[in-house]
């Protein structure tokens, strides 16, 4: 970890190398996860140096984007405020950033070569064993769905993985499971074997008890925040609202390893998921000692 004091930086990668609980195996997918971060705002950019300081000592690829990418204003100015220049050194070191669209996002942000979306509303990549499904949950049309299901249903992938804004499980206060789109995309979920699902447009960090075997994470403050946002249900593992967070993912074989991070560089959450047609059918986290 490097923290800037006066005109020198101190390097303390010993102390986050201890800080990490992902082992960092050989093959590996690593990825880092971000929702609802485009403020512009302090904040976001001490939470910015926190993932620059965790890529010194895991070298993930890529992040995936929850949504709500930009808020209030989308000029060039806005672009550089609120995305080029929080995460300028992971920018800098080839680290590519992929995007989905929340409800505060103008859709032509699918044209913003940064988020990598080419041009589409809903998009697919591999990397590895992994499969991701970048989802446009805004406007889930009888088009998208077609789409989703042929993607899914062609999927070689060991590991599928959504991402999305609007969550199909979530204790938020504020908006909660959006039940309407867990009826739509719940039974192709189920029935393509998708392992974890990321969403934000909640304030806070959640991550759920698996739900009819997948996974799903809500974190919808790396920029904005919900105090006190959170209620408690017996659905609920994990749950966060006193900070922003981000997130660090890693893929190797069966297992996928994760550390939720605050911006302060405390962990909230860490453990270890399996892949659904092994074992473990639930995919239920196990917490690393």
């Amino acid at each position: 970890m490097y923290r800037k004091v006066g005109l020198l930086w101190v390097a303390m990668a010993a102390l986050t190398a201890a800080e990490l609980k992902l082992p960092i195996k050989p093959k590996a997918v690593c990825f880092a996860v971000i929702g609802d971060s485009g403020t512009g705002e302090k904040p976001q950019y001490e939470l910015g140096q926190q993932l620059a300081d965790f890529h010194t000592v895991f070298p993930f690829d890529f992040v995936i984007m929850l949504g709500d990418n930009l808020y209030h204003g989308e000029s060039p100015h806005d672009f550089k405020k609120k995305f080029e220049d929080p995460y300028k050194p992971l920018l800098d070191a080839g680290v590519k950033f992929y995007a989905s669209l929340g409800n505060h996002d103008d859709p032509n942000q699918r044209f913003y070569k940064p988020f990598n979306m080419d041009g589409k509303r809903y998009y697919t990549f591999k990397r590895g064993d992994a499969e991701f499904f970048a989802l446009d949950s805004n406007y889930m049309d009888p088009a998208q769905l077609d789409w989703l299901d042929k993607e899914l249903s062609k999927s070689d992938a060991p590991w599928k993985i959504c991402f999305f804004h609007h969550p199909l499980y979530s204790d938020g206060k504020m908006h909660g499971s959006d039940v309407d789109l867990r009826s739509q995309l719940e039974p192709l979920f189920e029935k393509y074997h998708v392992d974890v699902v990321f969403s934000g447009h909640d304030h806070i960090y959640e991550r759920l008890k698996p739900q009819n075997g997948i996974n799903y994470f809500v974190l919808g403050n790396s920029g904005q925040l919900r105090v006190h946002g959170l209620k408690t249900t017996a659905e609920e593992a994990v749950g966060f609202d006193a900070d922003r967070t981000f997130g660090l993912v890693e893929i190797a074989g069966d297992q996928m390893y994760f550390q939720i991070i605050s911006r302060a560089g405390d962990t909230v959450d860490s453990g270890t998921l399996f892949r659904r047609t092994v074992g473990a059918a639930t995919g239920q986290a196990r917490n690393p000692e």
